[in-house]
This record gives C-alpha cells, structure tokens and sequence, in this order.
C-alpha cells in the first residue's frame, strides 16, 4: 500500500477518533471516576467494534444503508435513547458509588454501544468510501483500515482517560465529585442533539 494513502488514513482516523464525541465524553468520565486500569476494557471495546463495523462496511452494509436510508433514521433513534440512558447512569453515578455498584463500561457495552453510535457509523462509513482501493487492492485497503483504528484509538482513548484522571485530582470532594458528573452526564445527553443537526 502506498504510504501516502495511509499516513491520510491515520490522519483521518486520528481527527474522527481524537475529536469530541459519546466515546470521547465516556472515556474522560471513566477516567475521572475509576481510573486508567479499570478503563481499559472500555478503551478495548471501542477499536474492537470499529474493526468490526468497517469489515461489515467493506462486505457491502454501506450499500445496504444507501438502498434502506429508513435504517439510519433507525439508528439515530436507537443511539439517542443509548445516550440518553447512559447520560442517566452517569448522572447517578454519585449515589451508586455509595453503594459500591459503580462501574466502568464493560469491553462488550463498550463494543456494542458502537454500533448504537452514529458518529461510529459515519466515521466508518466515510473510512470506507475515502480510503477503499478498487480491484485487487480492496481487501488489502480495508484490512489497512481495521489495523489503522487498532493503532489510533487506543492512543486517542487513551488521551481522554488520562484527561479524565488528571481532573479527578480536583474531584476530591463529593460536591466537586457530583458536579462533574452532572456536567458529562450532560454533555453526553448534549451529543443526541449532534445526532440530528
């Protein structure tokens, strides 16, 4: 593969995985509340179910949601309710921590919760239609793909729960504690308003 057409690859997926987003949100919050460690099986999930949606891109699903649009409105709404309910765990994050329930994202809802993500769906989507060679050269591009979102999120995931421990050192105290959690518990609702504009 020519070497120009992956160093855009990786810029790409370093400017769609780097960027703010649900993914983004959840990884700074888990960052913040539990830590490096019991985030990465959450960080995990994400280039895992990325790998899988740009496979399933690649074998024609794309065609399917250009023949089906009905489908992504579909998605939207199974996202936002997705987002939504997570933006109510986290928003009672707080008293569950009292109760020593409190819990990252396992690597499955991590991995599940992509295909439940429409930035994922877009991301993947645009990788495919930007960066997949014709011919010969197809399955080698996706395969270029799958293994540049492997090499880029857990670097980008990585950067956000760093962010999200580096806060936790001013989230000593239950009031602070709390308020933050309310704030990602509403910018994570903030995303379904991205989902529709």
């Amino acid at each position: 593969m020519d070497i120009a057409l992956f160093s855009s690859m990786v810029l790409f997926a370093f400017v769609m995985a780097g960027t703010p987003g649900p993914n983004n949100m959840l990884l700074t919050f888990s960052g913040a509340n539990f830590g490096y460690k019991r985030s990465v099986p959450q960080m995990a999930g994400i280039p895992t179910g990325i790998a899988t949606m740009i496979l399933l891109m690649g074998l024609g699903l794309s065609w399917v949601f250009q023949q089906y649009p009905s489908l992504q409105w579909t998605l939207k709404i199974l996202g936002s309710a997705y987002l939504l309910y997570l933006a109510l765990r986290i928003l009672r994050q707080s008293q569950l921590a009292k109760q020593q329930m409190a819990k990252p994202l396992s690597f499955f809802e991590s991995l599940g919760f992509q295909y439940l993500n429409p930035k994922a769906w877009m991301m993947t989507s645009s990788a495919v239609a930007s960066f997949a060679l014709p011919g010969e050269a197809y399955w080698e591009s996706i395969w270029a793909l799958v293994l540049t979102f492997f090499l880029v999120n857990p670097v980008t995931g990585s950067i956000w729960v760093s962010f999200g421990k580096f806060i936790a050192r001013w989230l000593s105290a239950p009031i602070a504690r709390q308020r933050f959690n309310i704030t990602m518990s509403f910018l994570t609702a903030g995303c379904v308003v991205l989902l529709w504009v």
